[in-house]
């Protein structure tokens, strides 16, 4: 048995690999995540103690891939101090669940995510203290993780398994958005060896949708317009802003939105009575703070792409000069990109026939 501290930092997580990989440049810093009843925060020394009695259950431990049983004491201290640093270089968030009793924090149990850099995906698990089974815990810190991981991470799914008889786990991925992708076998430590397991996946278009998806912005205001013969034609107005360096700019979609975590050129809905300049004007000044002229709005080309729901039509404009410094307005990130980088951003289906077009151009 490997007792290494960097061979355990998935002991806590369900059925997840340990996986040794050089610190994502792009991580991005975390900072703890809230539901309406839990918080998931970086783990600490003095929660030590308290995680050791919560997995050194056998019901507890038996359905999780890495967790031996019984459970040595030390290694609670040894998992939770590799913790920090794996946060710090961004290549997994290994979380406490934590609730509260009257005024007191009270340790509930464990989420976390592993990145995968080469695949572009993120290995979530999870365990619940038995005491606190049966009040929805794990799918609401689960699918909190979940969302957070989609919009802040440069990943293309997550990825999770559960032991075949563990219907529980399985009926919590399924009602987060993770679809079932078939059967395997992990090694279990409590158990001395393979187990079934059924294995899952989710993307960004398995995230129930608060709005329509548009191509790079949120149908804001009244619903897309049906054309006569029924298709609904929705108008979204985005602009590249080049500048004098001959870098693009590219917002990320924030958490809570459509397509969150994926990159667009700025931008949004054309209003009733709007037109797309006027759109861009006042889109670029409510995004980022910045004035623009319309006689700085150049038209380049446009994107046409059907959805399930609607007809995205989409003119992009380049602009190269504003007033005003550009900063996120709501929360968004940012970035400055060359145009032979733009394709290694992932960005909505929209989006993505117009990337060319602009390399080329530039």
């Amino acid at each position: 048995m490997d007792l290494r501290p960097d061979a355990w930092l998935h002991r806590h997580q369900r059925g997840l690999p340990v996986l040794s990989q050089p610190p994502s440049p792009a991580a991005p810093a975390f900072a703890p995540l809230r539901t309406e009843r839990l918080a998931l925060r970086p783990l600490r020394a003095t929660d030590a103690a308290e995680l050791h009695r919560l997995v050194n259950d056998w019901e507890v431990a038996k359905s999780l891939a890495r967790v031996p049983f019984p459970y040595p004491r030390d290694l609670a201290d040894e998992w939770i101090a590799s913790t920090a640093a794996q946060i710090a270089a961004g290549t997994a968030w290994h979380l406490a669940i934590t609730g509260t009793e009257g005024e007191k924090e009270v340790l509930v149990g464990c989420v976390g995510l592993t990145l995968d850099t080469a695949a572009r995906e993120a290995e979530l698990g999870y365990w619940v203290g038995r005491r606190f089974w049966g009040h929805g815990v794990a799918r609401e810190a689960a699918g909190r993780l979940a969302r957070w991981a989609l919009a802040h991470l440069d990943v293309t799914r997550l990825v999770a398994s559960v032991l075949v008889e563990n219907a529980a786990s399985q009926a919590v991925l399924r009602a987060i958005g993770f679809r079932p992708t078939g059967p395997g076998e992990r090694e279990f430590l409590a158990r001395g060896g393979c187990m079934p397991v059924e294995t899952f996946a989710m993307t960004r278009a398995d995230l129930p949708a608060a709005a329509p998806a548009a191509g790079t912005a949120d149908a804001k205001g009244p619903g897309a317009e049906p054309a006569p013969g029924g298709a609904r034609i929705l108008l979204v107005a985005a602009c590249a802003l080049v500048d004098p360096d001959g870098r693009v700019l590219l917002a990320r979609r924030p958490e809570g939105k459509p397509m969150a975590g994926l990159w667009e050129f700025p931008g949004g809905k054309v209003q009733p009575g709007e037109t797309p300049e006027a759109a861009l004007i006042r889109e670029l000044k409510e995004e980022l703070a910045i004035d623009v002229a319309e006689s700085c709005l150049a038209p380049f080309t446009f994107a046409s792409h059907a959805t399930p729901d609607f007809h995205l039509l989409m003119p992009l404009y380049l602009c190269r000069r504003w007033s005003g410094v550009v900063a996120a307005q709501e929360g968004q990130a940012l970035a400055w990109v060359r145009p032979q980088k733009l394709a290694d951003y992932q960005m909505p289906p929209a989006d993505k026939p117009l990337v060319a077009l602009l390399r080329d151009f530039l």
